[in-house]
C-alpha cells in the first residue's frame, strides 16, 4: 500500500504500511522481517494482515547499514535483548497506536530473526505475539515474565532450532501465559516465507533445511489469525 517513515529514538525508520479496506479503527500488527530485511515477501505478509482487518506496519530494521553489518547487529541485539532494533519495534507499535484509524491493541509477528525479536517484545506493551521459527533464549521464562499471549510455529526438520519449541511451550505453561505452540514435522526453517532469487537464502536454506512449505504455512496462518482475532479483534 504505502511506504512510510516512522520516527524513532535513533532517527527515522522506513517502513511499509498496509491498510484494510473500509474505515477503521482497526487493531494493528507490527510485522518484523527475517534477517534479509524488508522485502516483497514481508510486504505480502503485511497485505495479508490488512486483508484480514489489521493495520499492518513492517519497519525496515536493516536501514542503518549494509546487509552484513545489519545481520551482525541483529544477532548481537537478539543475544543482549537491547539495542536500536528493539527500540524501533517499540516505536512502530507507538506509531500505530497514535493513529486515529488504529485501536489501542497491537500485536507483533516475526519470522526467523524477526521471530526472536517478536518474542523479546512480548512483555513490552503488545496484546499478542506470533513467533515463527525464532530464536529462543536459554532464560526464556525470565524473558517472558509479564508477556502477552503468544502463538508459535516451528519446523520439526529445522536443524537450527531442535527442541526449542518444547522449551518455549514449557516456559509459557510455567508462566501461565495463554499460548499455542505447534511444530510441523515435515517443515524446515522459514517455511512461511516465499523467497525469490535470493542467493543468500539458497545457501542458508541448504544449511538449515529451509524452504517454503504450503501446507504448514497455511495451517500456521489459520492459527495465527484465529489467535490474533481473540486477542486483538474481540476488544
Amino acid at each position: 500500500m504505502t511506504e512510510v517513515t516512522v520516527p524513532g529514538p535513533h532517527g527515522e525508520v522506513p517502513a511499509y504500511l498496509a491498510v484494510p479496506a473500509g474505515t477503521g479503527p482497526w487493531p494493528g500488527v507490527v510485522v518484523v522481517h527475517e534477517i534479509f530485511g524488508l522485502n516483497d515477501d514481508i510486504r505480502r505478509i503485511a497485505e495479508r494482515f490488512a486483508s484480514n482487518g489489521y493495520l499492518a506496519l513492517a519497519p525496515n530494521l536493516n536501514h542503518a547499514g549494509s546487509q552484513f553489518s545489519c545481520m551482525r547487529s541483529a544477532f548481537s541485539q537478539l543475544k543482549s535483548g537491547k539495542g536500536s532494533m528493539h527500540d524501533e519495534i517499540d516505536a512502530a507499535r507507538s506509531w500505530l497506536v497514535d493513529r486515529v484509524d488504529c485501536t489501542d491493541r497491537v500485536g507483533v509477528i516475526g519470522f526467523c530473526s524477526g521471530g526472536g525479536f517478536a518474542l523479546l517484545a512480548a512483555p513490552r506493551g503488545f496484546a499478542a505475539a506470533s513467533v515463527n521459527y525464532g530464536q529462543i533464549p536459554d532464560d526464556v521464562a525470565a524473558v517472558l515474565q509479564g508477556g502477552c499471549p503468544l502463538v508459535g510455529s516451528f519446523g520439526g526438520s529445522d536443524r537450527s532450532l531442535r527442541g526449542k519449541d518444547l522449551v518455549l511451550d514449557a516456559a509459557l505453561t510455567e508462566l501461565g501465559i495463554e499460548h499455542d505452540v505447534k511444530t510441523y514435522p515435515q517443515a524446515g526453517h522459514s517455511f512461511m516465507n516465499q523467497h525469490k532469487a535470493n542467493p543468500l537464502f539458497s545457501v542458508l536454506g541448504a544449511v538449515l533445511n529451509a524452504g517454503y512449505d504450503a501446507d504448514a504455512a497455511e495451517d500456521s496462518w489459520n492459527r495465527i489469525l484465529a489467535f490474533f482475532g481473540r486477542h486483538l479483534q474481540a476488544a
